[in-house]
């Protein structure tokens, strides 16, 4: 069994050293481990550096696209290197690599096709009380509307069988962590989590800026990702709360019009007639986006399937590789 960890990198010059020293170097149930670095569009000398350790792989951005498209590009990469397991972790050091084993556990007991480490916040010492607060309510969020149970939602530490790297497909361009996890959910892929050490903070997050800014994108994403899947809930919710404002003030208008003669609300008609017009198109709107959702995962399996036999053609001819080594 092959196990490729990827690491993600923009501009780790100083931090891919200490990373890559705390990967483990065998695992039971492992026999063969590689790692594979996805430099974004870095500006040091990170690509070097890799080299210089030894990293088995090397994919190459020209510029930089971001975190979820690197991440993208690792699983891809780590699929046609021949990978049965796929660990994701961080160039800065976040996650102890001592962890990889435990993270990859239920993936060899077949228990589970894609695990997030769970970093139990709580105890991360350099995290504030307010990050810890919204890092708990963001992971409530996301597991009441993905029907699954992963405690840390926001974590990077994550491990993907072949099967689930081959269905897994993200949109968003902030971030992969909410929408795999949103997307194994809905798509049925059997999911788990396990607790896993971090190690102490070598530099700031880059994924943002400041906590508002954070959250304003991590709310838009799961919003988007979660209007994708679940198209008829959303706008049926959405157009139902808009048909019944104007059905009250509908009830309104009538109540007026029986007690005063209506003459003085004929406004309310009129709102009342918007509304409901309104929050009807809405609902179809539902209608017409499960029908598109029903296409999409046509679409995804069809994809599912070409990707399956262009890495089994890849495979058993031997010719994997990954560009920039």
């Amino acid at each position: 069994m092959k196990l490729i960890i990827q690491i993600p990198c923009l501009n780790e010059e100083s931090t891919l050293p200490v990373t890559f020293a705390d990967l483990p170097k065998q695992i039971d149930g492992i026999d063969e481990i590689e790692t594979l670095i996805i430099d974004d569009g870095s500006s040091d000398r990170t690509v070097e550096i890799a080299r210089d350790l030894g990293i088995n792989h090397i994919v190459k951005h020209t510029n930089n696209k971001g975190l979820a498209e690197a991440f993208m590009s690792g699983l891809d990469a780590g699929l046609k290197l021949g990978a049965d397991i796929i660990v994701n972790t961080d160039g800065d050091n976040q996650y102890s690599g001592s962890s990889i084993k435990d993270l990859i556990a239920p993936i060899i007991a077949r228990e589970a096709d894609m695990v997030v480490g769970d970093r139990q916040v709580d105890d991360i010492p350099h995290f504030s009380f307010w990050k810890k607060r919204l890092q708990e309510l963001g992971s409530w969020v996301v597991r009441h509307i993905s029907d699954t149970e992963v405690a840390d939602t926001t974590s990077g530490f994550r491990a993907f069988s072949r099967e689930a790297a081959l269905r897994l497909n993200v949109i968003s361009g902030f971030t992969y962590t909410l929408e795999t996890i949103i997307q194994a959910g809905k798509s049925n892929i059997a999911i788990t989590h396990v607790p896993v050490q971090t190690n102490d903070k070598l530099r700031d997050s880059r994924l943002f800026s400041s906590i508002p800014k954070y959250v304003k994108r991590s709310v838009a994403t799961i919003f988007r990702i979660y209007t994708m899947y679940e198209p008829l809930k959303t706008f049926s919710m959405i157009g139902a709360t808009v048909f019944s404002a104007g059905l009250l003030v509908a009830l309104r208008f009538i109540f007026y019009y029986f007690t005063e003669g209506g003459g003085g609300h004929i406004q309310s008609l009129i709102l009342a007639a918007v509304l409901l017009l309104l929050g009807f198109q809405i609902i179809m709107i539902g209608f017409l986006a499960d029908l598109i959702r029903g296409n999409r995962r046509l679409i995804e399996d069809t994809q599912y399937r070409v990707k399956k036999i262009e890495i089994s053609d890849i495979v058993r001819n031997g010719n994997v590789g990954a560009n920039g080594k």
